[in-house]
């Protein structure tokens, strides 16, 4: 048996040494290997190019970051989702206890944009016509002319939305929704792109009102606040003190135009997403309705959201494409404000967050 081994062996290198001779005597079996090797060396250095050009929207990103990060230190998530609402073309209510940059994030995001921008006070005492406008008797040509309100603008900051009462606070249904307002029969349309940034304090009741679950749903993202960790207390005291007498906002320069915000909002919508993530969206949810842990689910303008959102994202991260990562990322600030825990979870401490965290984990990943 061993000599058998051998005689194969023998042959088996003659054959080879055969196949070599051959090769070195045929110059096109050479280059036909030459090239197999070549191919193979450089499998690794193939790169994929995007579908959609996102080469001026992921520069425009950057220079925004770059402005806000000139005062705000850390928060890069809710700077992230702040950029992705305006992308999505949708509205972002920011929660939070006083004094962690509500405020001054939406005034420094609305800076660094070449757009319009108003800021309004919500009080007890605010009327629907003190946000819209009201129509005003012209004496010289004895007709009502109407008076445009702080609506009419490309970014508007509602400060303490929670502190106009309900009358009020239904006042930006229509404008959130439709972007158009209605005064005594005419309509008036809002110049894009137009966005509404809000804020409240989750903390202090007194004098407050609860959002109506109508509005918190047109809310595309609830962003949720915390406090700086240490060594972010520590950079935010360095930077007031470096101030001497200079103001924060002196800083920020605008990039970004109407015209290029616009095309942004149409390179989103045209982020590509395959079926079967559409069929997770939808899974999600469905879950979140079926949720025993919840007296209220979502509902489809919820996942439309989810699809925006997740779209945003992704062009963020220069992709032009969904993955689940995106939609994950996705899914808890666009949810949390849309669902209602039960009352007995509630009082177990239970939260939303926790809710649709134990939601997203159950629902099967497409692959």
């Amino acid at each position: 048996m061993e000599h058998l081994d051998d005689n194969k062996n023998e042959d088996l290198t003659s054959k080879i040494e055969q196949f070599d001779e051959s090769l070195l005597g045929d110059p096109n079996a050479l280059q036909a290997t030459e090239n197999a090797k070549n191919l193979d060396a450089n499998d690794s250095d193939i790169s994929f190019k995007n579908r959609i050009d996102l080469t001026e929207l992921q520069e425009g990103i950057a220079l925004i970051k770059n402005e806000i990060g000139k005062v705000i230190v850390g928060q890069k998530g809710m700077i992230d989702m702040l950029i992705a609402s305006v992308l999505a073309n949708g509205h972002s209510l920011i929660e939070g206890v006083p004094g962690v940059a509500k405020t001054i994030s939406a005034k420094l995001l609305a800076k660094s944009l070449d757009i319009g921008f108003s800021r309004i006070q919500f009080t007890p005492d605010l009327m629907p016509s003190d946000i819209l406008g009201t129509s005003i008797f012209n004496m010289k040509n004895s007709e009502f002319e109407f008076k445009q309100g702080p609506i009419f603008s490309n970014m508007i900051l509602i400060d303490e939305i929670n502190r106009a009462p309900a009358k009020t606070q239904a006042a930006l249904f229509e404008v959130m929704e439709e972007r158009q307002i209605t005064i005594d029969g005419n309509k008036f349309k809002m110049e894009l792109p137009f966005i509404v940034l809000a804020t409240q304090n989750p903390i202090e009741q007194e004098g407050t009102y609860r959002l109506p679950e109508a509005q918190l749903d047109r809310f595309l993202f609830k962003i949720d606040i915390d406090y700086p960790n240490l060594s972010e207390e520590i950079e935010i005291l360095n930077r007031e003190q470096n101030l001497q007498g200079a103001t924060k906002m002196e800083q920020i320069k605008a990039h970004l135009s109407k015209a290029q915000i616009n095309k942004f909002q149409g390179l989103i919508e045209q982020i590509i997403i395959e079926s079967h993530l559409i069929k997770y969206i939808a899974d999600i949810i469905v879950s979140t309705r079926s949720n025993p842990f919840l007296y209220l689910g979502a509902s489809p303008r919820a996942s439309i959201a989810i699809l925006k959102a997740s779209k945003a994202f992704a062009a963020m991260s220069g992709r032009d494409f969904v993955t689940p990562e995106d939609i994950k990322r996705a899914a808890i600030p666009v949810l949390q404000h849309r669902v209602i825990v039960t009352p007995e979870r509630e009082m177990e401490g239970v939260t939303t967050k926790q809710i649709i965290k134990q939601i997203i984990e159950a629902v099967e990943i497409p692959r």
